[in-house]
């Protein structure tokens, strides 16, 4: 296995609302309890950050909050997505200059442009910010996908560096390794496959499922990373049952609500997302068993 700019599993963090407004500080105990955790790297104001719905201010006081509280301990790669390019180019900017190590930038959703499109969008925002990128392809809230053959396109590019990819398609990582280089840094962004994506040759992820569970989710990362594939399969059973429960309302509803079940935030989340169902909540608690944490 190669060795990647970034690599293991790093929390796509929850964005802890109180009354309305962003929880400075159980944002702080949360980031802390995932270092404490052994998590190998922070990702704040994604898709799970809620990011959809924070004002830019919101959006950039994580970020400046998360890189804050790392405080070099963690490398921190900032969402910095948007269907617009300057705006992504502004974010990606603002994640460089509070010191961010690397920004995760979605493909543009909605415009739904070709491949060539997202060859531009992607290119303008390499010539404009020196810092890492990685695209984060999720063609189930995109409807668009970026193909490998435009991956190896910018595979070449400086501040390209790698993917988020949330496709849960397999052969296409193995095929992607291929195309892109040993340099390409790949990272799943399902974590019910994340297992069979490491096995293609994968780095780690980015992870839901570790703001509930860090260490486990450490402890099954470093198992896979390390080649000892009989433990990362005890690890991926243990768990499994959380990566679906995380995911059977909308997400980060029920990773909002395990958090509050075990007293570190507010379940609070922020419209069009609702508190998650009663069904949901059964399927949690079960999944959190399994997992040991309650």
């Amino acid at each position: 296995m190669s060795d990647p700019l970034f690599r293991g599993v790093m929390p796509a963090l929850i964005t802890p609302f109180r009354d309305g407004a962003f929880d400075e500080d159980a944002f702080v105990a949360l980031v802390e309890r995932q270092i404490a955790g052994g998590v190998h790297g922070l990702v704040p104001v994604g898709t799970t950050g809620e990011t959809a719905t924070l004002s830019h201010d919101e959006h950039r006081r994580v970020v400046e909050l998360c890189v804050a509280v790392a405080g070099g301990r963690l490398p921190v790669i900032a969402g910095a997505g948007s269907n617009s390019t300057s705006e992504a180019i502004e974010l990606v900017h603002h994640a460089k200059t509070v010191g961010a190590d690397a920004a995760l930038v979605v493909t543009p959703y909605y415009n739904r442009p070709s491949q060539e499109g997202l060859y531009a969008h992607y290119r303008a925002i390499n010539d404009a910010v020196q810092l890492p990128v990685l695209i984060y392809n999720v063609p189930a809230r995109t409807s668009v996908d970026i193909s490998n053959e435009t991956l190896a396109r910018l595979a070449k590019l400086p501040n390209m560096v790698g993917i988020k990819d949330a496709t849960g398609d397999m052969t296409r990582a193995s095929l992607q390794r291929i195309w892109c280089g040993d340099e390409w840094v790949m990272l799943s962004g399902n974590d019910d496959s994340a297992l069979g994506y490491m096995a293609h040759g994968g780095h780690g992820a980015i992870s839901v499922t570790c703001n509930v569970a860090p260490k486990s989710c450490a402890r099954f990362y470093n198992d896979a990373m390390s080649g000892d594939w009989a433990a990362a399969l005890k690890g991926q059973d243990a768990l499994i049952r959380l990566h679906k429960a995380l995911f059977s309302d909308a997400s980060p509803s029920p990773t909002k609500f395990a958090l509050a079940h075990l007293g570190l935030c507010a379940e609070d989340a922020r419209l069009p997302i609702v508190a998650c169902s009663e069904a949901a909540r059964v399927e949690v608690l079960a999944g959190m068993r399994d997992a040991g944490l309650i």
